[in-house]
């Protein structure tokens, strides 16, 4: 808490008094504004707009510069409203919603049916209310603009130097609520030990998502020095990657469909394996239902967010039996640990560090 003379005035209480008085300026900047436009000094100054002047000369975002130019215009219409941010009984938020909904509806707009919603509700929940009033004034001019951002869809992919995928896209509200209704149940937490950030679980999601649940299907081309991870091989080649390390090929190829396409040292293709199951449908739910969640020493993340892993790889000879797998979350390959499995079915964990690396494990 801050003292100002005599009296306590806590932080949350100067937040709220400095926001009302923040909101008596963007008043003033909306009265400005509309000054501005009807005025010829944005187009002496050379700009394309007054919203290009507001923008550059008052370093905003156009969200904001656009704000101060639509209450602007409709200050005429919204005196109640503007009386209710001077009374501290709505924020400008609200008054911006309700200059929007104004410039979206016309002649039919009716301050008087909107403001009591703009005192009871949030600026955000005011913002719903409001496109329910639109769409009861005129049904088809809310579904025409539902059909224009249909018709902006767009979903841009591209692949930045080190590898990772870009991904950047603009889906219509139904569009959008359909990825989320998908997305939202498998971005869970899934327990406590659970340390993923919010975006980190959408990634996460968004994987699963697209692969419908099961295994990746990929081809992969290397050469059989690659595939064995020794010194001086060249890197796999994938599909819509750079080139990918020997361990992330033997990660990968854990549990995906794999079609292999080996190659000579002369980059000559010495075989082409059809694409299999590595860990078929039967064994990966035999696997699940006998681990039940990742077997790493101290986590409990669930069977559905595993890969069935080698304890000696397959690429080492390691079979496919049951008794040769261990559910996982970790990528073990690429972080350089091995694995052990006692007699009683125990996972003991190696470190990179130990002198043991570089041997199979008993």
């Amino acid at each position: 808490m801050l003292q100002i003379g005599p009296t306590m005035v806590t932080a949350g209480q100067k937040l709220v008094h400095h926001q009302a008085r923040i909101d008596l300026l963007q008043l003033e900047q909306s009265r400005l504004a509309a000054e501005l436009e009807a005025g010829e000094e944005w187009d002496r100054d050379g700009f394309n707009s007054p919203y290009d002047w507001i923008r550059i000369n008052c370093h905003l975002p156009g969200n904001v510069a656009g704000n101060y130019l639509t209450v602007g215009a409709h200050l005429p219409q919204l005196g109640q409203s503007v009386e209710a941010v001077l009374k501290g009984e709505i924020g400008y938020a609200h008054l911006a919603v309700m200059a929007r909904t104004a410039d979206a509806v016309g002649a039919a707009f009716d301050e008087n049916q909107l403001l009591p919603l703009a005192r009871e509700h949030s600026a955000g929940k005011f913002h719903y209310k409001c496109l329910h009033y639109r769409h009861s004034l005129d049904a088809k001019a809310y579904a025409a603009e539902e059909n224009e951002q249909v018709e902006n869809r767009r979903l841009h992919l591209s692949t930045v130097q080190d590898g990772s995928l870009l991904i950047n896209g603009v889906l219509d509200p139904a569009g959008g609520a359909a990825v989320r209704t998908a997305l939202e149940p498998l971005a869970r937490k899934s327990g406590e030990h659970d340390d993923r950030v919010l975006d980190q679980r959408y990634a996460d999601a968004l994987v699963e998502l697209a692969s419908g649940g099961k295994p990746a299907n990929i081809q992969v081309t290397a050469t059989i020095e690659t595939l064995k991870g020794l010194a001086g091989a060249a890197g796999a080649e994938m599909e819509f990657s750079l080139p990918i390390s020997s361990a992330a090929v033997q990660r990968m190829a854990c549990d995906c469909s794999v079609t292999r396409v080996l190659l000579s040292q002369e980059s000559v293709t010495i075989d082409v394996g059809r694409s299999k199951r590595v860990i078929s449908g039967p064994a990966r739910k035999a696997l699940m239902a006998r681990d039940g969640h990742c077997r790493w020493p101290g986590c409990e993340r669930p069977a559905s967010w595993c890969d069935g892993h080698h304890v000696v790889h397959w690429i080492d000879g390691g079979g496919t039996d049951l008794d040769n797998l261990v559910l996982l979350c970790r990528m073990v390959h690429e972080g350089g640990w091995q694995l052990i499995k006692t007699e009683s079915g125990q996972t003991i964990t190696i470190a990179p560090s130990s002198p043991f690396m570089g041997k199979s494990p008993p």
